[in-house]
Formats: structure tokens, C-alpha cells, sequence
């Protein structure tokens, strides 16, 4: 069954501001054809740096979205019913193989590790992947690449990668950027002014240093976008904190005030 590549390939660039060298470190991975593992807090961009890459080099995306639900079968393929009779149906994995695609999980570790081993034959020198059920062995396209992500400050130790899978992976740690390159970033995504976007991610840094003291997880880059184009569209500044910096991040009335103290503060 032929399939239509042009429906994962990224047309439009997608923004992305650097804040290293992971463009540059991210190409020499894919030239020497090594699976990727990026490892950061929610919300910090690995899911837009990996759009964008996908862009810059020219490759169709493939992204998966894994939950605890999601089967090897839902990776590689099954067979399926129709009116015409019983037919296969290649996975994402299996498509991304065949048409030399980027094949983003996205929170692999959601997905359980008796899932996750059908990548192991795609990240070695093998670069295959084995159909049993159909009897096929498929070899990647040369320009197959493998990228998974994960947030190792939110998950328990039930929910972190068997080393065995760790291995196989060169990484690339993502944090939130400093200060004047994430204003920046929410200045452009959120449409506000400079001033406004410094202002939230102060509230923002300031949340980052409750994390461990009644938050697990401040106030992310994603979030802080979100306000901005609340903002934008003219709600006032505080609502639009309390609806995208606060609500989401704590259900603690306590952690709560304490979070409106510091949007007052900061929005003041």
C-alpha cells in the first residue's frame, strides 16, 4: 500500500529560537543515523524543536502522543477487516521505517516497557523492523530517525526507561531558557510586548523555585504563551495569569494564593 508522504512533511517553517547548539547537534545525530532521546521539563519546546527540525532537514514527521493504553500493535501494525477481506495496516513505527520519516514519541515512558521494546530492533545497527505477524522484515529508510521524549523530573520509578532502552539513545537535556530568551520567545508566540512577557516570566521563575516545595512542576514556557495571547485578546493581565498560570499548575488553595501573590507582584 502506497503512502502519501506529503501529509507529514512540515511546509510552513515553525518558529524556534535556539538556545545552544542542539540544531547543530541534533544534524550530526541524523547523519550518523543515531536515535535521539530528549529529556525536559513540560511545556520547555522539545515537541516545536522537533518540528522544526523535521523542517530544516527536509523529513516527514511522524508523531505519537504514547499513553498507558497504546499496544506494540498499535506502534508496528495490524491486520484488519473489511469488506474486502482481511488486509494489514502499518503503524506509525512501520510508516516512519518505510518513507525515511522522523518518528517522535512524545512522554515515551506513558507507554508500557513491554510496548517501548518493539523500538530496540529500529535503534541499533539493525536499523529493522520485524513484522511477525505479517512475515516481513522491514529495513529503514536511510533516512528513518527515531526521537523520543520524556520529562525525568515528573515520572516515578514505574515510569522510567529500562536502561536498555536508555542505551540506545544519544541525549539532548531541555530546560526552560534564561530569562531574556524566553521573553523573547513569548513576546513572538504570545503577540505581546516585551514588557508584558517579562513580567510573566518572572511569575513564572518564580514558580520554578516551588518545585519540590508543593509543586511538582512550575509554571512552563507553554503556559506562559498561553497568557500572552489571553492578554492579547484583551482579558485583563490578572485573569488571564489566575486561567493560565495558576488554575493549571495547582489545585492547593494555599499554593494557590501563594502563586496570585507573586502575579500580583510581578504584574503590579
Amino acid at each position: 500500500m502506497s503512502v502519501d508522504v506529503e501529509q507529514y512533511q512540515i511546509r510552513r517553517q515553525p518558529w524556534y529560537r535556539p538556545v545552544g547548539n542542539e540544531i547543530e547537534r541534533f544534524e550530526a545525530a541524523c547523519a550518523a543515523r543515531m536515535p535521539v532521546m530528549l529529556k525536559g521539563p513540560t511545556g520547555c519546546g522539545k515537541s516545536r524543536f522537533v518540528e522544526y527540525m523535521a523542517w530544516k532537514l527536509g523529513r516527514p514527521l511522524i508523531t505519537v502522543a504514547c499513553n498507558e493504553d497504546m499496544t506494540a500493535a498499535d506502534l508496528v501494525g495490524r491486520f484488519l477487516l473489511d469488506i474486502n477481506g482481511t488486509r494489514w495496516q502499518d503503524g506509525p513505527l512501520t510508516t516512519a521505517a518505510r518513507i525515511g520519516a522522523i518518528c517522535y514519541l512524545d512522554e515515551v515512558v506513558e507507554a508500557r516497557q513491554d510496548t517501548t521494546v518493539v523500538i530496540h530492533p529500529l535503534t541499533d545497527h539493525r536499523r529493522v523492523m520485524p513484522l511477525e505477524k505479517k512475515g516481513e522484515l522491514v529495513q529503514a529508510d536511510p533516512g528513518f530517525q527515531l526521537v523520543i521524549s520524556y520529562n525525568p523530573g515528573y515520572q516515578s520509578l514505574m515510569k522510567d526507561l529500562k536502561p536498555s532502552t536508555r542505551q540506545r539513545f544519544g541525549a539532548m537535556d531541555f530546560d526552560f531558557p534564561a530569562a531574556a530568551i524566553e521573553t523573547e520567545v513569548v513576546a513572538h508566540e504570545a503577540g505581546v510586548a516585551p514588557e508584558v512577557a517579562t513580567r510573566l516570566v518572572a511569575i513564572a521563575t518564580r514558580s520554578r523555585n516551588l518545585k519540590g516545595h508543593g509543586l511538582d512542576e512550575g509554571i512552563s514556557t507553554r503556559l506562559l504563551v498561553y497568557a500572552g495571547q489571553l492578554i492579547a485578546g484583551g482579558i485583563a493581565p490578572r485573569e488571564a495569569a489566575e486561567m493560565a498560570l495558576v488554575s493549571p499548575v495547582s489545585d492547593d488553595p494555599d499554593m494557590r494564593d501563594t502563586l496570585m501573590a507573586a502575579v500580583d507582584t510581578c504584574l503590579a
